[in-house]
């Protein structure tokens, strides 16, 4: 549901998650990850132009950045320096100082009901945030997922920075699981948002839902100039649970997908396209149906963030435990994805650019399917390449 407001001026958005990669002893293959092959049928991603990134590569865990953590979900890097931290079951942002470590909360989104996997998700910055001190958060409600925007005011006390939030977007289906979650601002400066099916899986096919898509907004939570369907937020469709999104250099947008049984999926994303869900996990012959440029066997990835540097896309799994490297040429894959991290750090829910070659990596193993001790969720500063 669209909730109508006063427009604010954007501009392109500038990059507000940044993530570092670091290295674990040697990268492997598994058998079940791999490129995913065009079907007969089936519509391909467009090949690319140009060098691949090199098919092999590694990481370097530099340090912990901070630690104690409970349930982090979200991630946005303040442009002046400062990590901002979205807690899915306490409803709350925290401000990590990246060099110290020091954290310092913002205060508590009212409105969050969280459950299952649902509660406080995704966070972004306004592409205007140098001017608005505005945050965006997707969350779980009493009634329905929505995405709201909130003033941050750091010469408030701790605790009090966070104004009230304004409802941008609303009644995104909610369930105990498959809420998505993940929104970011595309360089196009409009809002995007992976939601998932709630469990309800023909809503993935239904584009009068929701649920189980990809949506493009303006910042005001209207359906954004030139999506495929008019008058429609509905970016692409026939999505499980999208939980990962991310650009390349070229602006071309790439998402992970929770399969159920057997494949989950990193996606190039193409306007107007159906990506299968239910007909289809994985690959499929299914006549206009937009196979996965990568797949994975379900117990080695469950991919959450993802993130891009220097023509690779990074990906990290929960389930899997392991950060996965997926080498691209265009929009397809150059070579076999790569595993990092393998079952050091339990599971990994987000991964973000940090410039420079580095990457942040968020952990999730106190959002009660890991396995948590004390100050077990921590976000690490990686060197990838």
């Amino acid at each position: 549901m669209i909730v109508r407001r006063r427009a604010v001026p954007a501009v392109l958005a500038a990059t507000v998650l940044l993530l570092t990669a670091g290295c674990s002893s040697g990268g492997g293959e598994l058998p079940g990850a791999r490129p995913a092959a065009t079907t007969s049928g089936a519509t391909a991603p467009a090949p690319g132009t140009g060098s691949a990134a090199p098919a092999k590569g590694s990481v370097e865990v530099l340090r912990t950045v901070a630690e104690g953590l409970k349930t982090p979900w979200g991630l946005a890097a303040l442009p002046g320096g400062g990590l901002l931290v979205s807690s899915r079951d306490d409803g709350t942002v925290t401000r990590i100082d990246e060099k110290t470590g020091k954290k310092t909360e913002l205060g508590t989104v009212s409105g969050v009901s969280p459950a299952g996997e649902g509660g406080l998700l995704g966070i972004a910055l306004s592409p205007d945030y140098a001017s608005d001190h505005m945050i965006y958060a997707y969350f779980t409600s009493a009634s329905d997922n929505r995405i709201v925007r909130m003033l941050y005011d750091e010469r408030k006390p701790a605790g009090e920075q966070l104004g009230a939030p304004d409802t941008v977007f609303k009644g995104i289906p909610k369930g105990v699981i498959h809420n998505g979650g993940r929104i970011a601002f595309g360089p196009d400066g409009m809002l995007y948002a992976g939601t998932g099916e709630s469990g309800q899986r023909g809503l993935a096919q239904d584009r009068k839902s929701l649920g189980g898509k990809i949506l493009r907004l303006t910042p005001d939570g209207e359906p954004a100039p030139g999506n495929p369907f008019p008058g429609s937020p509905v970016y692409s469709y026939g999505h499980r649970n999208v939980q990962g999104l991310a650009w390349d250099d070229r602006q071309r947008l790439f998402a992970s997908e929770f399969g159920q049984d057997t494949w989950d999926e990193l996606n190039a994303i193409k306007p107007g396209d159906d990506y299968g869900w239910p007909e289809a996990e994985g690959e499929s012959s299914g006549t206009g149906l937009h196979n996965p440029l990568a797949q994975w066997h379900t117990d080695e990835a469950s991919p959450s963030g993802v993130a891009y540097a220097d023509g690779v896309i990074w990906m990290a799994g929960l389930k899997g435990r392991r950060l996965w490297r997926v080498p691209l040429r265009g929009t397809q894959a150059a070579a076999a994805p790569q595993a990092f991290l393998t079952g050091a750090y339990g599971r990994l829910r987000t991964v973000a650019p940090a410039g420079g070659g580095k990457l942040w990596l968020v952990t999730s193993n106190t959002d009660g399917r890991g396995e948590p001790k004390k100050g077990d969720d921590r976000i690490l500063e990686l060197r990838v390449r």
